[in-house]
């Protein structure tokens, strides 16, 4: 099993509970206003947990501004 940081979990959490709900596209900064990080912060975890987590594929899928992450259930 793979092991999470605080803020990872935070973000997984997060991500899982919405996209359970149907969201499928994300921003960072949308993320982090909502769990108490920074954009940053979580922008940065973003890609990280795209290659280590088995409960949510986690895609980069366009930018604009900013980054969209399509998310999806695994």
């Amino acid at each position: 099993m793979t092991d999470y940081s605080d803020e990872e979990q935070r973000i997984l959490s997060y991500l899982r509970e919405n996209a359970a709900r149907g969201e499928r596209y994300f921003r960072a900064k949308n993320i982090a206003q909502a769990i108490g990080l920074s954009s940053k912060q979580v922008g940065v975890r973003l890609p990280h947990l795209a290659e280590k987590s088995d409960e949510v594929d986690i895609e980069k899928w366009g930018r604009a501004r900013s980054t969209t992450w399509k998310v999806t259930i695994s």
